[in-house]
């Protein structure tokens, strides 16, 4: 299908190639995927991770790939399964990884200091809003690697401003709302 964007989803994945960091907090269907891979063709990068909710890996970027013409020669792999299925996936020449939020704190640690993705799209960016997860903490160590930040959510503060300042770090490393939680709050 030939994709003609709308003017905030046009103007969503430009902001999305001009900046660092981009956070596209749109209500569900107004194109938050579509949008950011439309950016990921023109911005440069090694490797791409795309971390999502277990069902949105298993099929919704995928699905994504494949109805929109621009996009239908991209290479998704699929991080998914069992250690072994994981490990073999991340051996596979790919344009985009995709892991579940569940395996982040694994992804981490299997790659440590050798961390090889300076792109990150975070799919549902609001299940990073606590600063005191396991997730949290390991992309919170990775971030130095990362050039390129990408966060999706419809719902960035669903019970509250406090939930917004683990997210924003994950995005801007602490430029916008502090180095740390207590300075936050």
């Amino acid at each position: 299908m030939k994709y003609e964007p709308r003017a905030h989803q046009d103007y969503g994945t430009k902001k999305m190639i001009e900046q660092a960091s981009t956070g596209a907090f749109m209500d569900m269907g107004l194109g938050k995927t579509v949008c950011t891979l439309t950016a990921f063709l023109e911005i440069p990068k090694k490797a791409c991770l795309v971390i999502a909710p277990l069902k949105v890996a298993e099929s919704v970027w995928s699905d994504e790939i494949e109805k929109w013409d621009h996009l239908n020669h991209l290479r998704l792999v699929k991080v998914l399964g069992s250690e072994k299925q994981r490990k073999a996936a991340l051996t596979k020449k790919a344009d985009l990884y995709i892991i579940n939020r569940e395996n982040v704190v694994w992804l981490v640690e299997y790659f440590g200091s050798n961390w090889p993705f300076d792109f990150l799209i975070i799919d549902e960016l609001s299940s990073f809003k606590s600063h005191d997860s396991k997730r949290f903490r390991a992309l919170k160590l990775i971030l130095k690697y990362v050039k390129k930040t990408i966060g999706l959510t419809g719902t960035p503060a669903p019970n509250g401003l406090l939930d917004l300042w683990a997210q924003v770090f994950l995005l801007d490393k602490g430029e916008r709302l502090e180095k740390s939680f207590a300075q936050y709050r």
